[in-house]
């Protein structure tokens, strides 16, 4: 088994190497970082084992995990080895067939995945039905089973449920649902990711039936739209034509005493069918006598799921359901098996699977196929490769499952109920949305490529410019976007639209790939983050007086002030919360609460501090330090420097030989400078006042800190 799967692996990495990359640039390419690739890794160019694959912004979304119900093993996969799963951040499943779903076990438990799953509540609910009997039926051998229902009950808890148009954002994905038709719980889902949107349409229909609503119109345009191709450019017929001429295909094989076979799924158009028969034969009183049977191992789990999420269908049969239960049928019955069916007489048989691959519908097909009396009824999508779409070709003969081949006389009727677009709905739906890039998935090539090619005639002939892609599987599609960096104001900013050229300060907080510019203020409002106040400590060495460091910050801030704090003499700088205090007769202690200008003081508190331990004789200044006695030497500038510099404000200075002092003139006045204590004498105030300043000055331009 292992060289088996080596060897299709093989081969499907050689089959995806040999295709081409399909490259679309939208219009204005962007950088690097805005390219967009989308991977068919299902359903490309096929119908079955729906998976697709977008990774955009380094961020990697998968839509869908399903079967392929013509293939089984291995083969019957999505290309999962074309990815990392380990990249993959959010699996989107839209809905509960096997072909969008059932590969879910294997790629939870069987590979490195570790990102989260959705999918709506109903999803939930019948994909544990369908996939637990999928497991059961399976033809393969034990070994080479892709998983069993251990591996089903474990994925359980890893499924998120969400309900339509609940927003959810993971990592800088945000998604969301809308109601898509088709069946109970199907969601088309909406990806943004840093603004630029996908739709994966998954399965959908525009038509409303007798129990599900159509499909919703999404609010907003999407940059690129994934969308099913399933019936190419046909157009189905009106749906009371189609319900008419099944009924009178199915009445007039009974009247003439034959059995009719449809083979359906267990969930999903099965309910559909169930309201039509049930309805005709309420008003036929000469068919009560012929049975109809729902034959499925799930028939009574199936009604009970269905009555349970009552409210998600549409209007038509809540009300039905406020006088009697429309699921609760009279004229049908459960079959379990073939043990328990008496086939005599004519009868209607509603059957799983419903592409003939095995279980209840092909055990009657193999026994009733001989007879021209009896019918079989295809009402759904068939997939290539399934005796379903084989007998639709009206061969002469088919092969049981037993290996025999016999003729094929039952009469073969094709009436879709298939709640999958047709042309006319998915052109509409297209119009609507105003999307410029179209990706084509969930179609057989031939009806793909001819959807595609009506698709671009009818846009051209609009003159609109959209792109229509139809990738193969593994076929990548790139795309670049161009996108802009935007801020939304919130909170007080958002209650005065500003004017052109204000300047707005604030908070831009980032999340993902969204930004917000809001106040402090609106922080805890508008966001889980909150703010917080950091008390910062610092212990420094100081072998100098307390009143020395007041000074020196004194003459650098103002507002400098001795309080008491917690009994210690301390001293506060403004309105800044810095505070200095004594922790020792060796160390003081700088204590402030952080922010731009706090920061900035106690950085500078820090500098002087330091200043004043490495160099205790530099804080003297012009004036005297404390405890300094007079006349003490004073280690300023020295002579020549202060000689040259005074020289350079007053003109006339000298210094006689040998003498302790300089002389300063001006015009008539003159003072003297004592080189050893920097004092000026003179008779004169304004000059010895100007000198004095003139000294300061030099010694704050050599020694910031030490004169501060």
């Amino acid at each position: 088994q292992c060289s088996l799967d080596a060897a299709w692996s093989l081969l499907r990495r050689r089959r995806c190497f040999a295709m081409t990359k399909r490259t679309h640039e939208a219009e204005g390419m962007g950088e690097e970082g805005d390219l967009m690739e989308l991977m068919p890794l299902g359903a490309g160019q096929e119908v079955g084992r729906s998976c697709l694959c977008l990774k955009y912004k380094g961020k990697t979304v998968m839509f869908d995990c399903g079967i392929h119900p013509g293939y089984s093993g291995i083969v019957a996969l999505p290309f999962f080895d074309e990815i990392d799963p380990a990249e993959v951040d959010v699996l989107l499943v839209t809905h509960f067939h096997l072909d969008h779903s059932a590969s879910l076990p294997y790629f939870l438990q069987k590979t490195t995945f570790k990102g989260r799953v959705f999918m709506t509540h109903s999803t939930k609910a019948i994909y544990r039905l369908l996939v637990s009997d999928y497991v059961k039926i399976s033809k393969v051998a034990v070994d080479d089973m892709l998983f069993d229902e251990h591996d089903l009950n474990n994925t359980m808890d890893k499924i998120e449920v969400i309900d339509y148009h609940q927003q959810v954002e993971v990592d800088g994905i945000r998604f969301w649902g809308y109601v898509a038709g088709h069946v109970l719980g199907a969601a088309m889902f909406m990806v943004d990711i840093a603004g630029t949107r996908v739709l994966y349409t998954g399965d959908y229909s525009r038509e409303e039936d007798r129990h599900l609503k159509a499909a919703e119109i999404p609010e907003v345009s999407p940059d690129v739209c994934v969308c099913e191709s399933t019936y190419g450019v046909q157009s189905h017929q009106p749906r009371k034509d189609r319900e008419r001429r099944f009924t009178e295909v199915i009445s007039g094989t009974v009247l003439r005493g034959g059995r009719v076979l449809l083979p359906v799924f267990a969930l999903g158009r099965a309910q559909e069918l169930l309201l039509i028969l049930d309805e005709y034969w309420a008003a036929h009183p000469e068919l009560h006598s012929i049975p109809i049977y729902f034959a499925s191992p799930l028939a009574k789990r199936c009604m009970t799921v269905f009555q349970t999420y009552i409210n998600s269908m549409n209007d038509r049969i809540r009300a039905q359901y406020q006088v009697s239960n429309p699921f609760m049928f009279k004229h049908i019955q459960s079959l379990k098996g073939m043990s328990d069916f008496d086939d005599i007489g004519p009868s209607v048989v509603m059957a799983s699977p419903g592409m003939l691959q095995s279980g209840l519908s092909r055990q009657l097909f193999d026994a009733w196929c001989q007879d021209a009396r009896n019918t079989c009824v295809i009402a759904g999508y068939s997939v290539e490769g399934t005796l379903a779409k084989h007998i639709l070709s009206e061969p002469k003969e088919v092969t049981l499952m037993s290996g025999q081949s016999v003729p094929l006389k039952m009469a073969v009727h094709y009436i879709s109920f298939s709640a999958h677009a047709d042309y006319t709905q998915t052109s509409e739906f297209l119009d609507i949305i105003q999307c410029p890039n179209i990706v084509l998935v969930h179609g057989e090539a031939n009806e793909m490529g001819r959807l595609k090619a009506a698709l671009q005639h009818k846009f051209e002939s609009a003159g609109k410019k959209v792109q229509v892609l139809n990738p193969k599987n593994c076929q990548t599609v790139q795309m670049h976007f161009k996108t802009e960096k935007v801020a939304k104001a919130v909170g007080s900013f958002a209650q005065e639209s500003p004017k052109e050229g204000d300047k707005i300060s604030g908070l831009l907080v980032k999340k993902g790939f969204s930004q917000h510019l809001m106040k402090p203020s609106d922080l805890d409002d508008y966001t889980q983050l909150s703010t917080i106040s950091i008390t910062q400590k610092q212990s420094l060495p100081f072998h100098h007086s307390f009143e020395s460091l007041e000074k020196r910050l004194k003459r650098m801030y103002d507002g400098v002030e001795c309080i008491i704090k917690q009994d210690l003499e301390c001293l506060t700088i403004g309105t800044s919360g810095v505070f200095v205090y004594h922790e020792s007769t060796s160390h003081l202690v700088l204590e402030w609460d952080s922010g731009p200008i706090s920061d900035m003081i106690a950085d500078s508190v820090v500098a002087i501090v330091l200043q004043m331990d490495a160099n205790p004789v530099s804080d003297m200044g012009p004036q005297k330090l404390a405890g300094q006695a007079n006349g003490a030497p004073y280690a300023g500038v020295d002579a020549d420097t202060l000689k040259a510099l005074l020289h350079s404000i007053f003109g006339d200075v000298e210094q006689k030989e040998g003498s302790p002092s300089l002389t300063v003139r001006l015009n008539s006045k003159h003072a003297e400078v004592v080189l050893e204590t920097k004092e000026v004498i003179s008779n004169d105030e304004e000059l010895k006042e100007r000198i004095e300043k003139a000294i300061q000055r030099i010694d704050r331009a050599m020694y910031p800190l030490s004169c501060c």
